[in-house]
């Protein structure tokens, strides 16, 4: 029997284990600006960004392309348009 390997780059990597990897490189000041939301910017929490980013698709996609552009060596751009 073989196994199928995921061709999922976030198989395996929790969106609390993103958030806390973000916040370590970029902490939360940089990260409000590089994805303008309020969770990010006003009182944050790995708590309640995580509630947030779990309820609004569009905030995790942009969380979730910020860390696989890091991990590709890709550098941080401020993200414009974003509520």
């Amino acid at each position: 029997m073989t196994e199928q390997k995921s061709k999922d780059p976030l198989h395996g990597i929790t969106l609390e284990m993103v958030l806390a990897q973000l916040v370590e490189l970029h902490g939360w000041e940089r990260m409000g600006k590089i994805i303008r939301i309020r969770c990010f910017n006003n009182d944050p929490s790995i708590k309640s960004s995580l509630q947030f980013l779990r309820k609004t698709p569009w905030a995790r996609k942009k969380v979730e392309d910020l860390y696989l552009r890091h991990k590709k060596g890709i550098p941080s751009q401020v993200v414009r348009n974003a509520s």
